[in-house]
Parts: structure tokens; sequence; C-alpha cells
């Protein structure tokens, strides 16, 4: 999830652009660069790192660099969350076509740019960065010289719109693109398909960018733009088509919040933003992971089939969060592979001397790939001849780097400390990860493959669904901000759900809460039940798994008769339970080892209620960091 920028008018580029990356980092810290036109010139800069580093280097520019780069009119911005590509100088946005006429930037993936880079290197283009983006920077060049030799009817900025609408008939995937062109000096083009764009209304000057908070101190009027558009701006005004070149509209709205609580779109907090991200983020996750022959594809792989195949044993490490997401791994990893499969706490895993060899696959899952308890439990493993797949959102960090196979979730930046988002993408990684290793051991065939994965591509437009019913568990959240405790019971996948549950709690509301697999209350727990005590009880479905629905029906029955105030998710129709809660909350019905997908986020918007209830920092909660980097 980058952030883009871009403006035409009368006031200096430079300056707008930079403001506007400023407020759009939280989106992309791995590099930032601009590119600015003016007097037929197009100026470049951009730098690995965070937006300080580009700013550095522009201010060691020599002014004697024709117009200076800050003297244009027209420019781009972007500031990039590394997808295709390492976070380097060279894979920094914005790219320009080899005849130095057009920069482009981007935010999203394009699938299909492994053919269409064959192709442009077929016909003599030397790519200079690793990115996907880049393909996009030359095809726009090279329609650009189509349209000019067919005399298209129109000027400059027309012609800029008609080799972009040209270029993204032929992109597969998400993607924001935003292009200009050294011979229209004041005309910006943008792009959208599955990834944000607005753009911003001015007088004399427009904007355009993939959140409002970029342009929300130039002005409150704003223009969302539908699927598959094309959107040229110039400072005389808005022009939008769809993909084939047809007028189309966007929907126009004005911005009524301050520019402080732009960066969180709005919200009052970030959790509750990422929160609401996650339906987008999980499409993420899943984007192109299907080929045309229904093969599970993975980012990067450097082992062999027969290197998987040979697996007998599997070791999941991670920490926190992370941790829950590879115990619920352990339930469809074994259900689909039929491979042994151990979940670790990472920081525990090489202090024990576990048994590991060439056949031992150890999957590390890290959201940053920095989390020092993983990295050297992934350390160890490889010493011991291991092999190593990592799991994480963030492109060239080191736990990737050091793995011999790689799943990006592609999530975008977390900036709250309490993942949310981060927990359901490594969700859907892990799915991925379990199908591809039963689809590369051969027990599991495509078809069967293609038809989990069709169930995992509902889960977005399900999530949507789940996140528009959350108003009465807001509403519970404010009359539990007092409760000295609350505890958390599941079985099956439910388990670790219950577990996730009560850290977001103790995290973010700094109460007790604990998660029980619920067979175990009898065995000691349910001492800690008392009159009104809230229990969060997490059904799981009693389609196909009616046994363990039945004895968590029961368990829910157990508390109840000791006084507890039950608080029951269970999937939609389930009327089974309703006898017995005291608060339920339905969620869509979905395969049992996919439903943590749903089951989660009614608990992350639960824990966040109470925390602001308590009147906490629910972005930033005490004694805790983002991303743990020592032991």
């Amino acid at each position: 999830m980058c952030g883009i920028v871009g403006y035409v008018g009368a006031r200096p580029a430079l300056t707008i652009v930079l403001d506007g990356l400023r407020r759009l980092e939280y989106r992309g810290y791995d590099s930032a660069g601009v590119a600015v036109l003016g007097d037929g010139e197009l100026l470049t800069e951009k730098r690995a790192g965070k937006l300080a580093n580009l700013e550095k280097a522009l201010g060691e520019r020599v002014p004697a660099e024709g117009i200076g780069i800050d003297g244009g009119h027209t420019g781009i911005g972007h500031t990039r969350w590394a997808t295709h590509g390492g976070p380097t100088d060279r894979n920094a946005h914005p790219h320009v076509s080899t005849d130095g006429r057009v920069a482009v930037i981007h935010n999203g993936i394009i699938e299909n740019f492994a053919k269409l880079r064959a192709e442009l290197e077929s016909a003599g283009v030397e790519f200079a960065s690793d990115t996907d983006t880049e393909c996009a920077a030359h095809l726009v060049a090279a329609e650009l010289a189509d349209v000019d030799a067919e005399g298209f009817v129109g000027d400059g900025a027309a012609r800029l719109a008609e080799a972009m609408r040209r270029v993204c008939r032929r992109l597969d995937g998400a993607f924001t693109l935003l292009a200009v062109d050294t011979r229209t000096p004041d005309a910006v083009v943008g792009a959208r398909r599955n990834s944000p764009l607005v753009v911003g209304r001015g007088d004399g000057e427009h904007f355009m960018a993939s959140d409002v908070s970029a342009f929300i101190e130039h002005t409150r009027e704003a223009i969302e733009l539908g699927q598959d558009q094309v959107v040229l701006i110039t400072p005389a005004g808005v022009v939008i088509t769809d993909f084939d070149g047809a007028p189309a509209q966007g929907k126009d709205f004005h911005i009524d919040w301050d520019a402080s609580a732009a960066e969180k779109g709005g919200y009052d907090y970030f959790m509750l933003k990422e929160i609401d991200e996650q339906p987008q983020a999980v499409a993420e996750t899943l984007l192109g992971r299907l080929s045309e022959t229904g093969q599970i594809v993975l980012d990067e792989v450097r082992l062999t089939d027969q290197d998987l195949r040979d697996v007998d044993k599997i070791f999941i490490i991670a920490c926190g969060t992370a941790y829950h997401s590879g115990m619920v791994a352990k339930y469809a990893i074994e259900h689909w592979t039929r491979i042994p499969c151990e979940v670790e706490l990472a920081s525990e895993f090489r202090y024990r001397d576990p048994v590991l060899d060439r056949s031992t696959l150890v999957i590390a899952i890290s959201q940053s790939g920095e989390t020092m308890d993983t990295l050297m439990a992934l350390r160890h493993a490889k010493e011991q001849k291991a092999r190593v797949l990592a799991i994480c959102n963030t492109n060239g960090s080191t736990i990737p780097r050091e793995s011999d196979a790689v799943l990006y979730t592609h999530g975008g930046p977390e900036i709250a400390v309490a993942s949310t988002k981060a927990f359901l993408t490594q969700l859907a990684a892990c799915y991925l990860v379990g199908l591809h290793l039963a689809q590369v051991r051969g027990v599991m065939y495509a078809d069967e493959v293609g038809a989990v994965v069709d169930q995992l591509q509902q889960a977005p437009a399900q999530l949507t669904e789940v996140l528009a019913a959350m108003g009465p568990v807001r509403q519970l959240a404010r009359d539990l901000k007092d409760a000295s405790t609350v505890l958390f019971i599941g079985r099956h996948v439910g388990y670790p759900v219950a577990l996730e549950g009560a850290l977001k709690l103790k995290e973010l509301a700094y109460m007790h809460a604990e998660g029980f697999a619920a067979g175990e209350l009898k065995h000691g727990s349910i001492a800690l039940i008392d009159d009104g005590t809230p229990v969060v009880c997490i059904v799981p479905s009693p389609v196909g798994r009616g046994m363990l629905h039945d004895k968590m029906v029961s368990n829910i029955q157990e508390v109840r008769a000791r006084g507890a105030r039950t608080i029951v998710i269970a999937e939609a129709g389930d009327e089974a339970v309703a006898a017995y809660a005291d608060h339920l909350i339905y969620v869509p019905r979905t395969p049992t080892l996919l439903a943590p997908l749903m089951t989660t986020v009614p608990l992350q918007v639960l824990a966040c209620g109470i925390a602001d209830a308590r009147g906490n920092d629910v972005d930033q909660p005490r004694n805790l960091a983002k991303s743990v980097t020592v032991e």
C-alpha cells in the first residue's frame, strides 16, 4: 500500500507534493521519490528509506540544473511500501521510460508484469529496476509514440490520457497509476483498478492522491473515482473516462474533517482504520495467487518441488499475534497435507534444542520481518540444515532475505501497535502455504485447491458484511469497560481465536483476560467464573463439525450455570446457541478451517472499544512497540 500524490497548478509542485508525501508516509516508508515538469524538462529524485532521505537529497541538488526541481508547476510523488523488488534507490518510484519522456508512479501489483517485461525486453527495452511498475512507464511511452504517429485528435493532454487507457487495458491486477509527459507539462493522468485514487478540486489547480490527507490543506472538495477509470487533471479542469474512453463520472464529496485527522482517514485511531481495511488487505494477500494452470503462486521460492515433497515435519515459529495465526495454520496444514506440524514460540524454540534436519520445514511468521526472536530461531533452524519459508508483510526485510521461500502478505503498513489486519493476512497466507504444500505433494488436486481458494476469495466481501454489523459490539464494549476480567473460550480453530481475543484486550485495555480451550475449563479454569464474569465463546459451525459444536454448547451452559455473562460468536443461522447467549454476534457461514477470518473481527472491535471507553491510547499502548527487534 503505497502513497501517491499528483499536482498541477500555478504553485511550485515540489512543495505541494512533498507536503502530501509527509501526510502519506504511514502508507509506505521503504523509499520515496518525486518527478517535476517544467520548461520541457523532467527532473526526478528518489531515495530508499524514509522521506527524510529524499528531502536531504533534494536539498543537495545543484541550483544550476536547468529549471531546478523546485521550479516546475506539475509534479508527482510516491512513498513506497515495497512489493516487487527490494527497498532500494533503483526500485524507488518514479520510474522513467527509456526515452526520458514519461515518469510513472504506482500503487498495487501488476499481475502480468512478467509477460509484459519479457515482451518489452524482446523489443530492446533495458530495465533499470526490479519492479513491475517500470513496465507501465515503458508501455505508456510506447503508446504515446503510437498515438502521436496515428494523428490522434486532441491536444497533448488528451493523447496522454489515451495512452494511459490503452496501457490499462493490457494490465491485470490491482493498480493506481499516475503519469506525466515532458511534452505535456500542464497535465497529470491517473488510473485506478482495485486500488484507491481521489481527486482534489482547486481554483486553477488540481490534485490526485491515494488518500485525501495529501491535499486536505489545499482543498476540501474531492472526487472519488470509480473502478476502471482514467482521470486527467490540468489547471483548467478534470476529465474522467472509463478504460475504453467513454465519458465517466466520479463521486463528488466534501471533506468535513480537519487535517490532523486526515492521516487517519477521519478515524479516531489508526487501529479503527486498519480494522476497516481488512477486507482489502485480505484481498491483496490473495491477489494473483492462483495461476492459469491452478497452481498456488508464492513470491520467492528457492526450493524445488522435490525439496517440499521430502518434508516430513513442519515447525511454525512466531511471536504474539503471529503465533496465534500459526496455531490456526497447524489445523489447516495437517488436515490438507497430513504432515505433522508443531507451533512454537520463537523465543523458546532454539533454547529447547529441537530436532531438525533437511527434511524439516520451518515456517517463520513475522509482520515486520525483523522480529529478533523469530530471526534468531530461523538462523538456528538454518544451522541445522532445515528449510525455511517466511510469511511476512515487509519486502526486503531480514527474515525473508534469509529464508528459502517467501510469501508476502501485501497487507500494507500497519501503524497501530496492536495487530489487526496483519493477523488476518497472515491467516490467509498460512492457508495458501498449506494448499501449496498439499498441491506439490500430490495430496490435493488443482480443482480441490481451486475450490478452497474460491472460498477464500469470498472472505473480503464477508468481512465487509461483518464490519457493517459491529454496532452492538461497540455498545457492548462500553458496557464492559469496568469489568475486572474477561475470559475467552473456543474449540478447534476457535481456541487460537480465543487466545488472540484475550491478547488484544490485555494489550489495549490493560485488563486481566485469558483464553482457554473450552474443554479445559473443567480442569481448573472454571474456578475463575463468578457471577457476572464476561465469557466470550467462539462457537464452531454445526455444519460438518456437529460434535465440536455440541460440545461447545455444553461448555457455554457450564459457564452460564455458574453466573457467567455469555458473549457468543456463532455463524449465521445457528439457532441452537441463542438460548444460552446473553449477547449473540453472528458472522457469515464459512468453512470451519477458514472461520477465524470472520470470528476474530468482533474481538478486535470489542478490545478497541473497551480501551477507548477506558481512556487508553489505542494506537500506542503502554510499554509496547510495533516491532520487537531485540531478544
